[in-house]
């Protein structure tokens, strides 16, 4: 059986540990995962100035794929960066419609908003964001920790407290 495949875009602002966290659990599962750079292969400064290597460059990770799951890690500047890129908009179009899974955390489903993804379903994000996603009839609100409405998963925060 072949092994599962992830790819996680990296955006100028994500949130360190929504990025570092899942890629880490993922590996560690067996998954293949791919850091992809939403401007490119160079490094990405993130929200706290940590700054990530991708392994490659979006454009590049979009001719491997599909992948079984896209993920998009939030922060407030890396979520608006991901709702901005019309390659995004294109990953996410075509995994929505071959029904792979789709991950978002955070402000990350402010993106899904954006793209018009998932419209109809449950969505949860950081308490930040809800407005932003609620505004509009598109979703319904959840106060779950994580959110699984079909293929899309969202969940406010990677840290529990």
């Amino acid at each position: 059986m072949a092994s599962k495949r992830a790819l996680v875009i990296l955006a100028k602002g994500a949130e360190e540990m929504e990025t570092v966290i899942p890629v880490d659990v993922m590996r560690r599962a067996g998954i293949k995962v791919t850091i992809a750079g939403l401007a490119g292969k160079d490094p990405v400064q993130c929200s706290r100035d940590v700054v990530i290597c991708p392994d490659t460059s979006l454009e590049d990770a979009k001719k491997e794929g599909p992948y079984d799951v896209v993920v998009l890690p939030g922060g407030n500047l890396g979520a608006q960066n991901l709702s901005e890129s019309a390659v995004v908009k294109e990953i996410l179009k075509e995994q929505e419609k071959r029904k792979g899974l789709i991950a978002a955390i955070c402000a990350g489903p402010t993106a899904l908003l954006a793209h018009e993804i998932g419209f109809g379903s449950k969505v949860t994000t950081h308490p930040l964001a809800k407005d932003k996603m609620m505004n509009g009839s598109h979703y319904s609100y959840s106060e779950s920790r994580v959110e699984r409405d079909g293929q899309i998963v969202k969940a406010p925060l990677v840290l529990r407290d």
